[in-house]
């Protein structure tokens, strides 16, 4: 099966991608405990900061924006608010974890805890960012 070209059936809704960006959060919170799980643990942060500003975008230009190079995305978020440039240098870092935390490699990822925390710690501070402006005064507390 080829890959999907036609993203009409990706959501529309703001929310729903502020959504299931939670929910990779909280899956990467999950999956932080235990060295076994640090791969998975990395990609749910790329892909909770990935629907975080994809979700951003579409909030603040009704855009829906295709692609999940993070580095791409955070330049489109930045375009809106200059404060997405805090983010810039580690979405090109948690751009490797979208597809070589996912399959084997010739010459694999080796996260550690400390590797994988700082991915954490900015997927979370970007999707409570993402959060408090659109939700503004919203409780995004963990």
């Amino acid at each position: 099966m080829g890959r999907r070209r036609d993203r009409s059936g990706d959501s529309r809704r703001y929310y729903d991608w502020l959504a299931n960006a939670k929910e990779d959060l909280d899956a990467a919170e999950i999956l932080l405990d235990s060295d076994s799980t640090l791969n998975a643990c990395a990609f749910h942060c790329q892909q909770c900061a990935e629907k975080a500003l994809k979700g951003y975008v579409l909030f603040k230009t009704h855009q829906h924006l295709d692609g999940h190079n993070l580095a791409w995305l955070c330049r489109q978020a930045m375009k809106i608010d200059r404060r997405f440039s805090e983010w810039l240098d580690e979405s090109v870092i948690l751009n490797r974890y979208y597809i070589e935390t996912r399959y084997p490699a010739d010459i694999p990822l080796n996260l550690d805890y400390k590797t994988v925390n700082r991915a954490y710690d900015m997927a979370r501070s970007m999707y409570r960012f993402i959060c408090d402006e659109v939700y503004e005064n919203s409780d995004t507390e963990d």
